[in-house]
């Protein structure tokens, strides 16, 4: 099989990659930063993908409830991944902690994450996005 254009190599690499989240860097093998992200948004269009932050994408499928083209996985699941990817540790916020612990009733959310360091991305989807919380 013999890829020729970009968008083919591109939707190779997602489809083969067992990743689900994707950086803008992760491509730049391929081409360069204009090409790339024309290729995306491309790929955006097509529904092999959706953008859940800066430079941050990834793997779509098509719900089977609405039709329209969301995450392979949930939003907690890609931001962990997607913090992973980038380097930076995270942990259990202090509702989990607490919940866990049995010193609460109260379920949380999953949209919070404790993070040692500053992060200043929004990482989310279809306007549901994550917060983060200091926790030193």
């Amino acid at each position: 099989m013999k890829l020729k254009t970009l968008d083919d190599k591109m939707r190779y690499r997602i489809k083969r990659n067992r990743n689900s989240v994707f950086l803008l860097q992760d491509f730049f093998d391929l081409s360069d930063r204009d090409q790339v992200g024309r290729s995306l948004r491309g790929l955006m269009e097509e529904g092999l993908i959706v953008k859940i932050g800066y430079g941050l994408y990834a793997r779509a499928r098509k719900s089977s409830l609405t039709g329209k083209v969301i995450p392979e996985k949930g939003l907690r699941e890609l931001a962990e991944e997607a913090l992973e990817r980038l380097g930076v540790p995270y942990f259990a916020s202090r509702g989990e902690r607490a919940y866990n612990a049995g010193q609460t009733t109260q379920v949380p959310t999953g949209r919070v994450i404790a993070v040692k360091d500053r992060i200043s991305r929004k990482i989310g989807y279809d306007g549901k996005y994550i917060k983060f919380e200091y926790a030193p």
